[in-house]
């Protein structure tokens, strides 16, 4: 299956509604996207109010991925930096692909697509990102371009004694 990947797609309700129902699923299937299982479309909708006001501010972009039926199917949010030593660069958080799609190639598509969109952004040159360590993603955003440049070991805590790894990653844009 083909996405289409927009840029600042309208936020009309059946889109946040398609975002939250993502991030649920995405969750519940095991993905490390700020929550850890199980979560209900509730639980995850007062972050995605979070980025819907930051989006509103001009400080977040949205890339999302739509199916064939206009389904939010994946989606990535690029947050600016409002330090004056640090504009040059956004953050990428909050990577989903819907669980169906996993190991279709569409997670490169959208890591694709956000730099695309970055690339976009005035005198952005970098993306910086943080993930669970661990989990296999590391290989996933180095085969997209990242490297790792640190890792905390132990900082996030997903459970009474189960800790993970905070590793960040960062792309120069060419």
């Amino acid at each position: 299956m083909t996405l289409r990947f927009v840029s600042g797609p309208p936020l009309e309700p059946r889109v946040t509604e398609g975002i939250t129902a993502l991030w649920a699923d995405v969750v519940n299937a095991g993905g490390a996207v700020g929550f850890v299982p199980p979560v209900t479309r509730e639980d995850v909708r007062p972050e995605l109010l979070r980025y819907l006001n930051g989006m509103a501010e001009g400080s977040v972009r949205l890339v999302a991925g739509f199916d064939e039926r206009g389904e939010v199917a994946a989606t990535a949010f690029l947050t600016l930096n409002s330090h004056r030593l640090m504009r040059h660069w956004v953050w990428l958080y909050t990577v989903m692909v819907h669980p169906s799609l996993q190991g279709t190639g569409t997670g490169r598509e959208l890591m694709a697509a956000a730099a695309d969109a970055a690339r976009d952004l005035e005198g952005v040159r970098g993306i910086r990102l943080t993930m669970r360590g661990g989990r296999g993603t590391e290989r996933f955003y180095a085969s997209c371009g990242y490297k790792e440049v640190g890792r905390v070991p132990d900082a996030i805590r997903v459970a009474d004694g189960e800790y993970e790894d905070d590793v960040t990653m960062w792309m120069t844009l060419h």
